[in-house]
């Protein structure tokens, strides 16, 4: 039996939308039970903070749980590894770091490759590293800084949260930079490597901001510079590394991505959540109390600072020879 034409092109029409409305109706379900995020480090540590400040907001907007659950080892890996398994339905996310790029090219028997088998989502923040030092330390400025460690060759040790994250990587590059020779003393996460840096065990770290603004306010930790290009509204008064150091840059970000193959729909609700939050003015307050700023933008934004990010450190690995733990 033929069809009239309307029928049929009636019919024909409504046949491909279904697979449009199946997409919108998948959106506005989701999530349709408590999300996890996956933090690759230990609690207190600025990737657990950020990920609870907008793992509430999520909670609040979207009407499930978003818990964090931290997994910490090699540098974040364990947890990566965790997310790149996970069923790509936007239950499992991952709290992305730098770490994340640089270990592209710093481990390469990895059973997942970061960019390959994850999803961009959304940027949350970025904002400079700073170099700090134990009080102790006689040094006021960074030319100071460079003079006493080459009158103590090898007797300045710097601390990062591990073997390869962005603070390590910081630290290496001031040190082909400068010529200075530091020993590198790797921590499991943040935390301990700050509670080192108190105490005077370690020298030197080029910490993020979120854990260490409050030391630095409070007098227990004195900063010399910022790593980012410009000067950064939260410390005006601390010049750059670059000041005096031209062409020294870095910085610390983060972000959230999920396993490849997550639907498209879930992406952009997700980074359209996130976006609504970073234009909160009581986030955005929080942000600049951890001293960071908010890193808007699409999943195609956040992934190309991913690459570039990867890019760029994956030089000074292969420069410096350095080798992952273990």
């Amino acid at each position: 039996m033929k069809l009239p034409r309307r029928r049929f092109l009636h019919l024909a029409a409504g046949t491909a939308a279904v697979p449009a409305l199946s997409r919108i109706a998948r959106a506005q379900a989701y999530p349709t039970r408590p999300v996890r995020i996956i933090v690759g480090f230990p609690p207190g540590g600025p990737s657990d903070i950020l990920a609870r400040l907008i793992g509430q907001w999520l909670s609040e907007r979207l009407g499930q749980p978003f818990i964090i659950e931290n997994r910490p080892g090699a540098t974040g890996n364990i947890g990566t590894e965790a997310v790149t398994r996970a069923p790509a339905d936007g239950h499992t996310l991952l709290l992305v770091v730098p770490a994340n790029a640089i270990s592209v090219t710093l481990y390469y028997k990895l059973n997942f490759n970061f960019i390959r088998d994850t999803t961009p989502v959304a940027g949350i923040s970025h904002g400079p590293l700073v170099m700090e030092l134990n009080p102790t330390v006689a040094a006021q400025t960074v030319p100071e800084f460079i003079a006493y460690a080459k009158a103590n060759p090898g007797k300045i040790n710097f601390a990062s949260p591990g073997n390869g994250a962005v603070i390590h990587l910081c630290g290496e590059l001031f040190k082909m930079m400068t010529g200075v020779n530091m020993v590198h003393v790797p921590y499991r996460g943040n935390a301990p490597a700050l509670t080192d840096l108190l105490a005077g065990q370690v020298q030197v770290m080029f910490a993020d901001t979120p854990s260490s603004i409050a030391h630095l306010r409070a007098g227990k930790l004195r900063a010399l510079a910022v790593t980012t290009a410009m000067r950064w509204d939260v410390l005006p008064e601390i010049p750059t590394v670059s000041e005096f150091i031209p062409g020294f840059e870095a910085s610390n970000w983060f972000g959230v991505a999920a396993p490849k193959n997550t639907p498209l729909e879930i992406i952009d609700k997700l980074n359209k959540e996130i976006n609504v939050a970073l234009a909160e003015p009581k986030i955005k307050a929080r942000l600049a109390d951890l001293g960071a700023a908010a890193l808007a933008g699409s999943p195609a934004d956040f992934g190309k600072l991913i690459s570039e990010e990867a890019e760029k450190w994956g030089k000074v690995i292969r420069a410096a020879n350095i080798k992952p733990e273990g």
